[in-house]
């Protein structure tokens, strides 16, 4: 059996940093615990698209799909391309291209100081995202009549179907079943969206009902975020439309310390997949070794899970955590460790030595 291919695209900014420490993870592992992994490395990003007007080559699609088990993404976005033309190209392309329909959040509060909450422990913040990822407004469906006038009508579909909305629901439910999870929450906003979203009431209506186990109940979005930030030990799975779930995904990473510890991963089941780190490319912090590498870290881990070795995902997500826990951080959790300090002591962790 050959080994297992990961496709790297470090990105843009500090992308490009925090996916070298992740890479220094998976170098670790591969050395120490033979794990059969091949990493090729992708230069597109603004630099390329700026050099050679090129985002997403021909033929990328198919060459995922053909050659690598897996693709590893950092942030996308560069102020010389104002548009972002590259980023849309490359992220949302992958994302549409390759039919990644599952978006996974993990949000998993690592240490009671960092959430925002009052008096909130660790297994009090430990639930899943599920975002619809392929359908929504983000299909770029819609238009402008009269632009730039004071009439200007701007209209931008949401776009959802019944095997859209079928498919995640399911997946977050297999999710639930398959981990002994109980409780599963789905939101829309069918109240004001009643077709779209209605779609989205009738398809869990029927679905819940192959998973009479699970403990399934209905929130609109705007109860859901209420609930979420009230009470968010009430939560263990929720599933919910691609807008809705960006913004609820943020609002949980909030809740767990920040897009610095939030790893997330685009899916489609049996078939290659991406990984990325939901922060921003942040220009501004780029080149100064003060990005937080943790998200793409944990990110890898996720990786590694999809591919089958969960124990050394949970070896990395245990190395992460004691980091946070000694305060082995970057500025922005309170530390005073660059962001290739960190990437050391935990590769040195994987390792079975301690860092002074």
């Amino acid at each position: 059996m050959g080994n297992q291919r990961v496709a790297v695209i470090p990105g843009d900014g500090i992308g490009v940093e925090v996916i070298a420490e992740a890479v220094k993870i998976l170098d670790t592992l591969i050395r120490t615990r033979h794990l059969p992994l091949e990493i090729v490395t992708f230069d597109w990003g603004a630099e390329k698209y700026l050099r050679e007007g090129v985002s997403l080559p021909e033929g990328a699609f198919d060459m995922f799909r053909r050659e690598f088990d897996v693709i590893l993404i950092g942030a996308m976005g560069d102020p010389r391309v104002p548009t972002n033309q590259h980023a849309a190209d490359i992220l949302l392309g992958i994302r549409f291209g390759l039919d990644l329909y599952v978006n996974q959040r993990p949000i998993k509060l690592l240490d009671a100081r960092f959430c925002p909450l009052k008096n909130r422990s660790e297994r009090e913040v430990n639930f899943v995202v599920f975002r619809e990822n392929t359908e929504g407004p983000y299909v770029g469906v819609g238009g402008n009549l009269k632009r730039g006038t004071p009439d200007e009508v701007a209209v931008t579909e949401d776009v959802n179907t019944r095997k859209g909305v079928e498919r995640i629901l399911v997946h977050a439910f297999e999710h639930a079943r398959a981990r002994g999870m109980k409780k599963l929450c789905m939101g829309d906003k069918s109240n004001a969206m009643p077709h779209g979203h209605g779609l989205w009431q009738r398809t869990f209506a029927e679905v819940r009902r192959r998973y009479p186990e699970i403990e399934s109940r209905h929130l609109f979005v705007d109860t859901l975020a209420m609930e979420m930030v009230r009470d968010p030990s009430q939560f263990e799975v929720i599933v919910t439309s691609n807008l809705l779930g960006d913004i609820l995904s943020d609002l949980g990473a909030a809740l767990a310390g920040g897009l610095g510890l939030s790893p997330s991963a685009n899916l489609h089941p049996g078939q290659v997949s991406m990984f990325e780190p939901v922060h921003g490319s942040a220009p501004m912090l780029a080149g100064k070794n003060v990005a937080n590498p943790m998200a793409a870290i944990l990110s890898a881990a996720m990786m590694l899970e999809f591919l089958g070795h969960a124990n050394e995902a949970r070896q990395i997500e245990t190395a992460v955590a004691e980091a946070v826990r000694q305060e082995i951080t970057t500025p922005d959790l309170g530390g005073n460790q660059g962001t290739r300090a960190v990437g050391d002591w935990i590769a040195a962790r994987l390792t079975g030595f301690q860092v002074a």
